[in-house]
């Protein structure tokens, strides 16, 4: 299962990360930016230490799981 987790630095300069499932392939990093500065922009998460002030990331992860029988 792939994820693109979004991370950022909120008021705290603690590392908050946004995940969302079954990202589109391959990422547009113009898109990305967008909708991160769109996200800063419109205050739209909050964190414990206090709102996003900045981007610090994005990548897209692969978790493989494979279920052992027993």
């Amino acid at each position: 299962m792939k994820k693109l987790e979004l991370k950022f630095l909120n008021e705290e300069d603690k590392t908050v990360t946004i995940s969302l499932d079954q990202p589109v392939e391959p990422a547009d990093p113009a898109a990305v930016n967008t909708a991160m500065d769109e996200i800063i922009a419109q205050n739209a998460f909050f964190s414990s230490g206090g709102d996003l002030v900045s981007k610090k990331g994005a990548r897209i992860v692969e978790r493989n799981v494979e279920e052992i029988e027993l």
